[in-house]
């Protein structure tokens, strides 16, 4: 929105610069008539030599501003006359002209600072987020649509692999045996893992129940062939599995079952060696690298990073979506924050100052050496171009003032002459 804006500044720029230069060339055009006319029957009355007067000293004036104005930006007539197109030979000395002139008098961190005392951004932030109807159209078009567009340029394969680069070397740095022993601990300790082992009898109940086929084929499998023909391969899978279900229940209807106190000690017994023993952190260490080099983490990564960047882009494009609810309050009260609150004012006031003037201290060289480096990478036209759009007009009413001043004179010094 900003380029538009632009090209359409600087297309205006150009067009009343093309006017003011029509309606200069005019004038001298119309000077030059009324002098020959006015040379032609000087001898009628004498009158016309304040005419003729005016009119010649007005086409010298214009003439020589017309020069001056055209030798700032190219050759008059295109003749090679020396210290003319001042503005394309001396294009490089410009770009470090204007860059120095940024450094030495806007780049300071000191000057930065004075100037930033008396910025209330705090509060400015506020009044945006807190009237979203004042500034709907570039908080919910303007910002949003850009956004849109920003997320929608940008190369979304290139994106997902530098995400998926990024998760994958935290994953790798990533100590995960310490947390899960003292998360287990915790539970441990605030007695929050009888849910956990009930889970755990329930899922071995269903289990078990799912496979007694596969469980008495194994016995009779495993049997002789003389349990096999008096049918005992039968009666001992019929213990093994009554045996197995009786424990289940019991481990289920008594927390205080031995079992359930061995498979505590042993959860206690984990939750120290994830946090001390090495051997085991090392195991955790190589499961976790097999699961970050595993296809189908990479396949899950793209999947997330995919439906990420959609979220993001639906929310862009849908401002009324993006800002309504809880969002949309939570923005209005915080503007609100920023209005009130003065402690937290003065805070983002003092963060902005310093980040601004962190950003000068930092980088205020390389913002100076890109200006001189861009106003270089220019060619002659494209500078030229540039300056005569942005002063062109003005330039042209120098032309302007020239004829009329000139024409003044030429009378002035007519009227010596009857003088002296």
């Amino acid at each position: 929105m900003s380029s538009g804006g632009g090209a359409s500044s600087a297309k205006k720029n150009q067009n009343a610069g093309r006017d003011m230069k029509i309606i200069a060339t005019g004038m001298l055009v119309v000077m030059a008539i009324i002098y020959f006319a006015s040379k032609s029957y000087e001898a009628v009355h004498p009158a016309l030599g304040f005419v003729r007067a005016f009119a010649e000293a007005a086409m010298v004036g214009g003439l020589a501003d017309w020069f001056a104005v055209t030798a700032l930006f190219r050759h008059p007539m295109g003749l090679p006359i020396p210290h003319t197109a001042i503005i394309p030979r001396n294009k490089d000395r410009i770009g470090d002209t204007l860059a120095n002139f940024l450094k030495d008098n806007f780049l300071i961190s000191r000057l930065v600072a004075q100037r930033m005392r008396n910025v209330d951004l705090a509060s400015g932030i506020g009044r945006f987020l807190k009237s979203p109807s004042g500034g709907e159209g570039r908080l919910k078009f303007g910002a949003s649509r850009l956004l849109g567009d920003a997320i929608a340029s940008l190369n979304k394969d290139r994106l997902g692999t530098m995400f998926k680069g990024a998760v994958k070397t935290q994953a790798v740095g990533l100590d995960i045996a310490t947390p899960m022993g003292q998360i287990l601990e915790a539970v441990m300790a605030e007695k929050r893992h009888g849910p956990l082992i009930d889970s755990t009898i329930r899922w071995a109940y269903r289990t078990l129940d799912t496979n007694e086929l596969v469980i008495r084929k194994i016995v009779t499998d495993r049997a002789n062939a003389v349990m096999r023909w008096t049918g005992l391969d039968d009666r001992v899978a019929n213990e093994v599995l009554d045996g197995l279900y009786k424990l289940l229940a019991d481990m289920a209807a008594d927390p205080n079952h031995p079992v359930r106190a061995k498979t505590e000690d042993s959860l206690r017994q984990m939750a120290s060696e994830l946090q001390n023993d090495p051997e085991l952190r090392q195991k955790v260490n190589e499961w976790k690298l097999e699961m970050i080099d595993n296809p189908a983490i990479a396949s899950w990564l793209d999947g997330i990073w995919e439906r990420a960047r959609e979220a993001l882009l639906r929310a862009a494009r849908d401002p009324d979506a993006a800002l309504a609810g809880q969002f949309g309050d939570a923005l209005i009260q915080l503007g609100n924050s920023l209005q009130q609150d003065k402690l937290l004012n003065r805070q983002i006031n003092r963060f902005g100052r310093r980040a601004v003037i962190g950003v000068v201290a930092s980088y205020g060289d390389n913002i100076v050496k890109l200006v001189s480096e861009t106003v270089r990478g220019w060619d002659a036209q494209t500078i030229t171009d540039r300056v005569e759009n942005a002063v062109g007009r003005d330039l042209q009413f120098i032309r302007v003032n020239g004829t009329l001043v000139g024409g003044l004179v030429g009378v002035s010094l007519h009227v010596l002459g009857f003088w002296i």
